[in-house]
């Protein structure tokens, strides 16, 4: 390792992790949803906002379908 690097010569380049970044959305969740998520987050010491990612994720990743019917 060096003692000093000249970051002026340095040639940048794209962060080929950029892709896997995550999106911001805006979207309307129910108090009901917000506050179970918040409960678990106290519990689990994990943001809320990254559990509520991760059960999405799961849902994606086991093709989990809803079964509803609307009248």
């Amino acid at each position: 390792m060096r003692k000093e690097y000249e970051f002026d010569k340095m040639v940048p380049r794209k962060n080929p992790y950029a892709r896997m970044l995550k999106k911001q959305v805006t979207i309307r969740l129910g108090e009901d949803v917000v506050e179970y998520f918040k409960k678990l987050a106290e519990e689990t010491g994990i943001p809320y906002q990254s559990l509520i990612n991760l059960y999405l994720r799961d849902c994606v990743t086991h093709e989990r379908k809803l079964s509803m019917n609307w009248k």
